[in-house]
């Protein structure tokens, strides 16, 4: 018993630990995307966090997809004069494409990594005998 909770625990920070990786990555790559000066930056992360929580309250809503689609649409809308007032209407219009894109490459490079395991495993038929 104690074992099977100590995997338990040794998985969940090592859960915990990639999702503070990708957190990591995502700054860097927005930071730098944007060319975010320190004095921007100290202003759009805090607010950025803000509307990450609201984005992600939406996603556990037991909600019809199109309205979850509607909700972040307008949390997106509503964050928009927020963000150009810190770092202007053309570099928010940056930010929520290169912000689509990073995920997108997220995705694709988990897919990748996925798929690089699974052709490394043996056969489900072998494995059996």
């Amino acid at each position: 018993m104690v074992f099977l909770s100590s995997l338990t625990i040794v998985k969940a920070q090592d859960q915990n630990n990639r999702a503070q990786k990708m957190q990591a990555l995502y700054i860097a790559y927005i930071t730098r995307e944007l060319q975010l000066n320190e004095t921007e930056a100290q202003r759009f992360w805090p607010l950025h966090n803000q509307f990450d929580i609201e984005l992600k309250s939406i996603s556990v809503r037991n909600l019809p997809e199109l309205e979850k689609e509607e909700a972040s649409l307008k949390v997106k809308k509503d964050y928009k004069d927020r963000f150009s007032k810190i770092i202007g209407d053309s570099r928010t219009d940056d930010f929520y494409r290169k912000d689509a894109e990073f995920r997108r490459k997220l995705v694709e490079k988990l897919r990748d990594h996925q798929q690089g395991q699974n052709t490394n495993r043996p056969n489900k038929k072998y494995r059996q005998l």
